[in-house]
């Protein structure tokens, strides 16, 4: 195997996990991308797979993938999610569940299946969670309680996983413009978002900061968009 700094970064077609991806491949890594629907990035660098991480073996089949390429993550950023916005008496069943299965146990079958890939005192695992983690908002309860479970099971696994060396950085942003408020009728205006560059300076922050450095938890909000 080669010298060479993996990253593996979920949900990259497109918003914020895709250009995380451009931003590491930037910076050197060997990007593995990993989607439901591939990623529109050319680059030697880049291994694109499609997965669908809800579903354990298609993550064994991936990490099988990526065992053809390396046997080290040097990071892992859990990015990919889906959001929906709803009274929670106007949530159906399938959508509560459903962003649980996504957000949080599509996760879990990445971390689960990751150990062997584990690079002791190096591995970064990156999670992009949310503010509502931290403050249950109005109309999002399926995604609220999703991200508090995801954080819950991070702060877990950072003590089960601490004699590896293994470095955990949440991030809690607030609203940010993406795709993903497209899909909906939402009310917050784009004034109140932040930019995906403005995400993206808290990422480089995390991802170029020393090694003994640790962001448990990062919370930022757009100043227009702040939670009361």
């Amino acid at each position: 195997m080669d010298d060479n700094q993996y990253a593996l970064i979920t949900g990259t077609s497109s918003g914020l996990g895709y250009e995380m991806a451009q931003f590491l491949l930037e910076e050197g890594y060997t990007v593995i991308g990993v989607s439901r629907r591939g990623t529109a990035i050319e680059n030697p660098l880049f291994i694109d797979i499609l997965c669908d991480i809800k579903d354990e073996a298609s993550v064994e089949e991936m990490y099988e993938l990526i065992g053809n390429h390396t046997d080290k993550l040097h990071m892992i950023v859990l990015n990919a999610g889906i959001f929906e916005m709803s009274p929670l008496i106007e949530t159906s069943t399938k959508e509560f569940t459903d962003h649980l299965s996504t957000n949080v146990v599509g996760a879990f079958h990445i971390l689960k299946h990751s150990s062997d890939f584990l690079v002791e005192d190096e591995t970064h695992i990156v999670t992009v969670s949310s503010i509502a983690s931290k403050k249950g908002l109005a109309n999002i309860s399926a995604y609220s309680a999703s991200k508090f479970a995801l954080n819950g099971m991070i702060e877990s696994l950072r003590e089960e996983w601490a004699h590896l060396g293994v470095r955990f950085s949440t991030l809690m942003p607030g609203a940010i413009a993406t795709p993903i408020w497209d899909e909906g009728d939402i009310e917050l205006g784009r004034d109140q978002m932040m930019s995906t560059d403005d995400f993206m300076h808290v990422f480089q922050m995390i991802t170029r900061s020393p090694k003994h450095v640790q962001f448990p938890e990062v919370v930022f909000l757009h100043k227009r968009g702040m939670v009361k």
